[in-house]
């Protein structure tokens, strides 16, 4: 088990490792800083929110927990 503050600050990284991957993927396909900046900063916020749709699915499907 690992503290709320480790976990936190994985997440952070992580998402800041996909901002910086998604802009120089923009980049690289557009020739644009800004326009690639723009896509990752889209991509995190659909992401975001299409995870957050996604765990309140997932809490309402009993497949697979343990009980007990």
């Amino acid at each position: 088990m690992e503290t709320r503050a480790r976990s936190l600050l994985k997440a952070v990284l992580w998402q800041v490792i996909g901002l910086v991957t998604t802009t120089l993927v923009g980049l690289v396909l557009t020739g644009s800083a800004v326009v690639g900046g723009a896509m990752a900063l889209a991509n995190c916020a659909i992401g975001l929110l299409a995870y957050i749709i996604y765990e309140r699915l997932w809490v309402h499907i009993r497949w697979g927990r343990l009980h007990g």
